[in-house]
């Protein structure tokens, strides 16, 4: 589905935190949960696999320190903030909508933006 959306012109754009790097390995330890993170990510990165290559699709890694989960479409913005020793589960969604060039909605935005341009493609063999 994100692979036909991306043929009709829609920018799909994925990154995951990196499951071999230290923010992953830390926020596990933070958890108490250990590799567990990092074999979730694994295995959603499966899923993904045929999008690489994909016109105008990308799926990227971070080792950045993760604030919140975010998942964008369009003009709205769902955020997941993280509390420190709790899984994104645990923790609320905030519905967020585009409403004008500030606000909220920008800010989390602009975050995304720099963590993806920080960010190295993914590819499987890694």
């Amino acid at each position: 589905m994100l692979a036909a959306r991306a043929s009709e012109g829609v920018r799909v754009r994925l990154c995951f935190g990196d499951p071999q790097g230290q923010a992953i390995a830390t926020r596990g330890r933070e958890e108490g949960i250990g590799d567990a993170l990092a074999a979730k990510i694994r295995a959603s990165l499966t899923y993904y696999r045929s999008l690489l290559g994909a016109t105008g699709c990308g799926v990227r890694l971070h080792d950045t320190t993760l604030y919140a989960s975010m998942f964008r479409y369009d003009d709205d913005l769902l955020v997941n903030p993280h509390v420190w020793g709790q899984p994104a589960s645990a923790n609320p969604l905030f519905h967020l909508r585009q409403a004008d060039d500030g606000g909220w909605f920008a800010t989390y935005a602009e975050s995304f933006e720099a963590v993806w341009a920080g960010a190295r493609p993914w590819t499987p063999e890694q």
